[in-house]
C-alpha cells in the first residue's frame, strides 16, 4: 500500500509474511486454525511472558531477576472480540455493571453493552491520561452502595500506548475482589517496570488492526492467566461446540478465531516488533527535541521511568490561547472519510459542530497538516460525552474532556522518517500565529 501522505501509523511488512502465507496455501491451511495460528500464539506468549524488571510482583525486589511469566494467548479476529470474550469469562451478563475508562476508543465499552451490561465510565488522571485510581475507588464504593452489587470487572486502557497506574489500580481491584481486563489494544510492546502490558490483570487485550504496532490485517489476541482459561476462551471463540460426534451447543459461542492466513502475517510481523517499538520511541524523542521551546505546544510523555510506553501515536496539547492560521474556518466542513478509524466509513452528518469538540485551534492545525499531506487526528472523545452513552453513570473530574479539547495525534509509525518528523514540525511552526 503506497501513499504520498505521511500517515499516523501505516502497516509495515517485514518481508517474511509471504513465506508463512505461501506455506499456508501450499498446505491448504486456509481456515481459522492451523500452524500459523499456533505459531503466532507461541510467539506472542514468548514476548509477553518475558520480564526485564519486577513489575508489581512483591517477590521481585530491587535487583532481583524475576522469572518469566506463564501467561497463555489466544489469537482472535479482533481486539474487540478479545474484550467481549474476556467479559464473558469474568461472568458479565445482563444487569451487571463494568467500570470502563472513559478516555478511550469505543471498542473498550461496546462489548459491555453487547452483553446487556452497563458500562460505568471513570475519568482520567492528568499524568498518564488513563483511569484515575481515586475515581475508580469512589466509583466502586458508590456503585456497590447504590446497586447492592460490586461491579463485575474493571477495564483500564493504555491510551496511545501509555501504561496506566498499574500498581495502584491493581491494588484497588485486588482489595475489592474485582477482576481487571487490561485493554492494551494500543499498548502492545509497552511495559510497566519491565513487565509487558496485559499481563497484570486477569486478562489482557491486544489488537493487530492495520494501524497498530504490528498488524495481521485485522485481528487481536487475548492474554489469559492459564491453560484452563485459554481452553475456555478458545471454546467460546469457536462457537462453543460440545464434544459430541454431531453439533451440539449448550452455550452461545462466537466465530472469533483468527484465520491461519492472517496469523501468517502476524508471524512475519513479530520479526520486526522490537524494531517497530524502538522506532516509535525514537520518533517521540525527536518530536520532543524539535518542539522544545515552541510556545503553546507540549508533547505528552511518560511521567517516569516505570512507564515504558510504546508511543503508538505521539500526542501533543495546544494551549487554548494559541492562534493557528485558518482558525476562523474550523468546523465549516464535515469529513467524508473516517477520522480515527481504519474502515473509512462514517455516517453522514449535516454539521461538524457538537457540544463537545476540540478547540478551534486544534481543528485548524489538523486542517493545516492535512493540506500539507500529513495525517493527524483529535484525541479520542471521552465515552461519557458520546451520545450513545448519555444516560450511563460516569465518575468525572474534567480531565479527559479538557484533554480532548486541546490534544492532537501526530504520525509515529515505522514509515515515518526523521525527515518526515522535521517536515511535520516545520509545518506546525508555519501554521502558528505569533
Amino acid at each position: 500500500m503506497a501513499s504520498d501522505r505521511i500517515l499516523l501509523c501505516l502497516a509495515h511488512m517485514s518481508g517474511r509474511e509471504m513465506d508463512f502465507i505461501k506455506e499456508a496455501f501450499a498446505d491448504n491451511w486456509v481456515v481459522p486454525l492451523g500452524p500459523n495460528v499456533n505459531g503466532f500464539e507461541e510467539d506472542l506468549e514468548k514476548f509477553v511472558n518475558h520480564r526485564e524488571g519486577p513489575g508489581i510482583d512483591p517477590d521481585c525486589g530491587e535487583g532481583h531477576k524475576c522469572a518469566p511469566l506463564d501467561k497463555k494467548v489466544v489469537a482472535l479476529s479482533a481486539g474487540t472480540a478479545a474484550v467481549h470474550l474476556a467479559l464473558i469469562a469474568c461472568g458479565v451478563g445482563p444487569g451487571d455493571e463494568v467500570l470502563v475508562q472513559s478516555f478511550t476508543f469505543c471498542a473498550s465499552s461496546h462489548p459491555v453493552a453487547y452483553l446487556g451490561a452497563t458500562p460505568v465510565f471513570v475519568d482520567s488522571e492528568p499524568e498518564t491520561w488513563n483511569m484515575d485510581p481515586d475515581l475508580l475507588e469512589q466509583a466502586i464504593r458508590d456503585r456497590t452502595a447504590k446497586t447492592g452489587r460490586k461491579p463485575k470487572a474493571i477495564i483500564p486502557v493504555a491510551l496511545y500506548g501509555m501504561p496506566y497506574k498499574i500498581d495502584r489500580i491493581m491494588e484497588i481491584a485486588d482489595r475489592y475482589g474485582i477482576p481487571v481486563i487490561e485493554d492494551g489494544a494500543e499498548g502492545f510492546g509497552s511495559c510497566f517496570r519491565g513487565q509487558a502490558l496485559g499481563t497484570f490483570g486477569r486478562f489482557g487485550v491486544l489488537s493487530f488492526n492495520g494501524n497498530k504496532m504490528i498488524t495481521t490485517s485485522g485481528g487481536g489476541a487475548l492474554i489469559c492467566p492459564d491453560d484452563e482459561a485459554k481452553r475456555r476462551i478458545m471454546w467460546y471463540a469457536t462457537q462453543a461446540r460440545e464434544s459430541y460426534p454431531y453439533y451440539q451447543h449448550e452455550a452461545i459461542g462466537y466465530n472469533y478465531r483468527m484465520s491461519n492466513i492472517c496469523a501468517g502475517i502476524g508471524r512475519g510481523q513479530m520479526t520486526v516488533l522490537e524494531e517497530h517499538i524502538a522506532h516509535h520511541r525514537h520518533v517521540q524523542v525527536l518530536y520532543e527535541e524539535l518542539l522544545d521551546g515552541v510556545e503553546g505546544i507540549r508533547m505528552h510523555a511518560a511521567p517516569g521511568p516505570d512507564f515504558g510506553s510504546n508511543y503508538w501515536l505521539c500526542t501533543a496539547t495546544l494551549d487554548p490561547g494559541l492562534k493557528v492560521r485558518g482558525q476562523e474556518n474550523a468546523y465549516r466542513k464535515v469529513v467524508t472519510g473516517a477520522v480515527g478509524g481504519a474502515a473509512g466509513v462514517t455516517h453522514a452528518v449535516e454539521s461538524a459542530v457538537t457540544d463537545c469538540q476540540p478547540n478551534d485551534n486544534v481543528e485548524a492545525l489538523r486542517m493545516a497538516l492535512d493540506a500539507a499531506g500529513i495525517e493527524s487526528r483529535p484525541l479520542w472523545k471521552p465515552m461519557h460525552r458520546q451520545p450513545v452513552y448519555r444516560h450511563n453513570p460516569a465518575y468525572v473530574n474534567g480531565v479527559s474532556e479538557e484533554l480532548f479539547k486541546v490534544g492532537i495525534c501526530l504520525p509515529a509509525g515505522p514509515w515515518v522518517s526523521d525527515d518526515h518528523v522535521r517536515y511535520i514540525v516545520d509545518r506546525i511552526k508555519e501554521a502558528l500565529i505569533h
